[in-house]
């Protein structure tokens, strides 16, 4: 369950960096997927994750939800591993571009998220 806190903490952090300051959060996305580790990375952990939420999901005072955002972070986490990794590096390029004028409105919804997850884990 601290995992689960944790990650909603980190998740936390993400979604104010995306509120105030949505160009640094960009190009921090941009930055990341230049990394050589970049893929290995965005699989290994979101399979982690997801593995963890499934696990740990009873303890939690939503286990529904928590085992949902497992399921769907091991689903993804899978699907990342049969992209090739320039796809991936390609799509999270896109992305940053793409999307760079609305993560402030995304950062603002995924705060009280953020802020479930930490609530759900037990911990606050």
């Amino acid at each position: 369950m601290y995992f689960i806190a944790a990650f909603g903490l980190l998740m936390l952090f993400f979604s104010l960096v995306m509120v105030v300051r949505p160009a640094t959060f960009a190009n921090g996305i941009i930055a990341f997927s230049e990394q050589p580790y970049f893929h290995i990375v965005e699989v290994v952990s979101r399979i982690i994750a997801g593995v963890i939420f499934i696990q740990y999901c009873a303890d939690t005072r939503f286990p529904q939800i928590i085992l949902a955002i497992g399921i769907v972070l091991l689903c993804v986490g899978i699907g990342l591993a049969c992209t090739p990794p320039s796809k991936h590096r390609k799509f999270a390029l896109w992305s940053a571009q793409a999307f760079k004028n609305q993560f402030r409105l995304i950062g603002v919804v995924s705060v009280p998220l953020s802020l479930l997850l930490i609530y759900a884990a037990g911990i606050a």
